[in-house]
């Protein structure tokens, strides 16, 4: 993949990384997962993004492919009686 597509980002952009997973997936498991939130950092080792679950550090070596996202949409509030 091309350095300059996430080695361009600037903290506080949305994104999606597709990686390699870490966790040495099994037979017929996919090989990949996705990362979706806001990026933190940006060095020659990777990226950190921070999800919903917390902030994921995600090296270059890793990367398969990346992508700019738009803003969550906003949250629905529930109707009013």
């Amino acid at each position: 993949m091309s350095d300059a597509t996430w080695r361009a980002w600037s903290p506080g952009v949305r994104v999606v990384v597709r990686r390699l997973r870490d966790d040495g997936p099994a037979a017929g498991e996919p090989r990949h997962t996705d990362v979706l939130g806001e990026v933190l950092a940006v060095d020659d080792e990777g990226v950190v993004v921070r999800t919903r679950r917390g902030d994921v550090r995600v090296p270059a070596a890793d990367i398969v492919l990346t992508k700019q996202v738009p803003p969550p949409p906003a949250r629905r509030h529930p109707a009013s009686d």
